[in-house]
């Protein structure tokens, strides 16, 4: 090689590793210019062997450093914790009972993880069954609801039904520090005062209202006799057992015979099943004892399907559920597949109404046309929506109405505060009323009429 190509040569070469060197391995783009220009200059063989080999061990070199440099740089908690959640990104809790004990509820909840996608899966709604032997193990719910409170993104929990134990849940998650969420339960059984204290939202059916307006239903029914099938567990609850004493000062005022009859409990050892047979066999002679212009009553969801078989067949009187909602007992009782029809609530009651007719029953057996329980989770879900997000109106009673009647078109619903027997209200404790569907006959209209005073001093 002569000279002349010998200095050309030493020229490219050092037009490769100067540029590479002096940036530290970042500058990708200067690196390849540099290469472009040379070849363009000097396209001769000492151009594309000798700076090849240079210039691969300096990209090498460079790399490692700049590698190493930020290995050591980056901060060991940025590695090992995600960057903080967006300010808006929040979680729902949600516990229910199983479809064992009740099957509105789990229904509402499976909708809305199916809406909003589950916190498992990235979504907003983390949804919680509580066990059906409850009565017996109040650890396990205390545990599942108390759980809520290590999700940091939990904001609001919402239990439907509030049985036993939800109280105490609550408790254990405000003594765990979160008093950012907010607390929310359908139709509760804990005492009022003590469910009152630690949650911020408690809706239940209007049972003192119930506690009239039923027996006028029954009388405008032509019923003669009010049996009302129950259990000690339940009468221990304040609100059940004021609105039992209710019916009772109610059938006397207008005449009707009032008739308590215990009954097994679903929730204890003889389980759903065991209890809905026991009253399955005993309601023949009941309906011979009393007749069939009695109106059969219970305070427990499951065994409504026994009760209304029985009615349907024996051609009793019903007035309505105690959990408000065409789809209790009503499906089972009848032999009726009304999966299709689980939300759209209407039309499951036009078609319970179709086979009652077809029965002979018009006019003697009632519901509500729309599921309370159902509402009780997908309506209180909209108002925790609301108050996470700041879009609260400032009047839960008015949020709340607005969200329940929204899932509820055509029909009206009656809002009330909780009051004790000394009529003081408890101010986060809101009671909702619709009126009844009578099966080929239509909606009771009740709700207008005053209730004496004296009903609300009943204990």
């Amino acid at each position: 090689m002569s000279k002349f190509l010998r200095g050309i040569a030493v020229v490219v070469m050092l037009a490769f590793i100067l540029p590479i060197v002096g940036c530290g391995g970042g500058g990708t783009q200067t690196q390849t210019t540099a290469a472009t220009q040379a070849q363009t200059e000097a396209p001769t063989e000492a151009q594309t062997q000798a700076p090849t080999e240079a210039q691969t061990q300096a990209q090498t070199e460079a790399q490692t450093q700049a590698q190493t440099q930020a290995q050591t740089e980056a901060p060991t908690q940025a590695q090992t914790e995600p960057p903080p959640p967006p300010a808006e990104q929040y979680h729902i809790g949600i516990a229910t009972l199983g479809y064992e004990q009740s099957e509105d509820e789990i229904r509402g909840a499976e909708a809305l993880v199916a809406k909003f996608g589950s916190v498992d899966a990235g979504g907003i709604v983390k949804h919680v069954v509580l066990p059906a032997n409850f009565a017996d193990e109040q650890e396990t719910v205390i545990t599942n609801i108390a759980g809520f409170a290590d999700d940091p993104l939990m904001k609001a929990v919402i239990v439907n039904q509030g049985i036993p134990g939800t109280a105490a849940g609550f408790q254990k998650i405000r003594d765990a520090g979160r008093d950012d969420i907010i607390l929310l339960t359908s139709m509760p059984q804990d005492d009022p005062l003590v469910i009152a204290n630690v949650a911020d939202v408690i809706i239940n059916s209007n049972d003192f209202g119930r506690g009239y307006y039923d027996i006028v239903r029954c009388k405008a029914m032509g019923a003669t006799t009010f049996v009302h099938m129950s259990f000690p567990r339940h009468m221990s609850v304040e609100q059940l057992s004021r609105r039992r004493n209710m019916f009772e000062e109610a059938c006397k005022d207008m005449g009707i015979e009032f008739v308590f009859v215990t009954v097994p409990d679903p929730a204890s050892e003889v389980g759903a099943a065991g209890a809905q047979q026991a009253v399955y066999d005993m309601m023949p002679r009941l309906v011979d004892q009393y007749g069939k212009d009695a109106v059969y009553f219970t305070t427990n969801t499951a065994l409504h399907e026994p009760i209304i078989q029985r009615c349907a067949e024996l051609g009793a009187m019903f007035l309505s559920q105690d959990d408000m909602s065409p789809n209790v007992g009503y499906p089972g009782a009848l032999g009726l597949d009304l999966s299709a029809q689980i939300g759209d609530w209407w039309a499951m009651t036009m078609e319970i109404e179709k086979e009652v007719v077809a029965r002979g029953q018009a006019g003697r057996m009632g519901t509500w046309a729309y599921s309370f329980l159902y509402c009780g989770t997908t309506g209180l879900y909209e108002l925790a929506v609301q108050m996470i997000e700041g879009r609260s109106s400032g009047n839960i009673q008015n949020d709340l109405v607005a969200a329940y009647q929204a899932l509820t078109p055509g029909c009206e619903w009656v809002p009330e505060m909780f009051k004790d027997p000394n009529g003081n209200e408890i101010s986060n404790y809101f009671l909702l009323s619709m009126e009844t569907y009578i099966l080929g006959q239509g909606f009771t209209d009740v709700l207008s009429m005053p209730i004496p005073e004296k009903y609300y001093s009943i204990k």
